[in-house]
């Protein structure tokens, strides 16, 4: 297995056409058939990644800044920002589209965190990103900070260990 890998390596793209069994009462997305495409996207980023099975860690908040009406057109685009020891965020982009308006927007994005693993289920290395441009690079710099806070809210990391984020916040 590749030491290193680029983010090009994995860069992941669903596209799905919103059917009335993936909608509520008002004919939009349900909330939780998107988050299931997310982590579904998110997961075969990370597989191409580490090339080993992946198991879904967190998913940072989704904030549902517009709904996606029955017929449209969901796009997903997913990418690796940063791989850990064993474990590599993943950023998704949800696009909706009215093909026949030929509107397009995008309408959600989240970090979700992916543990590679083993046969047995037990954490296993994962190569090293290495970004190739200067927004990859921010991305992949904001990642720490982002471990961190995930680490700190799930109790596993102290407050006071959060290097990232206490440089962040002192003046």
């Amino acid at each position: 297995m590749p030491k290193t890998k680029q983010v090009k390596d994995s860069f992941t793209i669903m596209t799905e056409m919103i059917m009335p069994n993936d909608t509520n009462s008002l004919g939009n997305l349900m909330g939780g058939n998107l988050l299931r495409m997310m982590d579904i996207v998110g997961a075969i980023c990370a597989q191409k990644h580490s090339n080993r099975i992946v198991v879904t860690a967190s998913v940072d908040n989704v904030s549902f800044k517009k709904s996606i009406p029955l017929g449209y057109v969901v796009t997903l685009e997913a990418q690796v920002t940063r791989s850990f020891n064993s474990s590599m965020e993943v950023m998704v982009n949800v696009f909706s589209e009215n093909i026949p308006a030929g509107t397009k927007e995008n309408t959600n994005n989240a970090f979700l965190t992916f543990v590679a693993v083993d046969q047995s289920g037990r954490p296993i290395e994962v190569p090293e990103l290495v970004p190739e441009n200067d927004e990859q690079t921010e991305l992949y710099n904001g990642a720490l900070r982002r471990r961190q806070l995930r680490l700190v809210l799930g109790g596993r990391m102290k407050p006071d260990e959060a290097t990232e984020l206490r440089a962040l916040f002192q003046i």
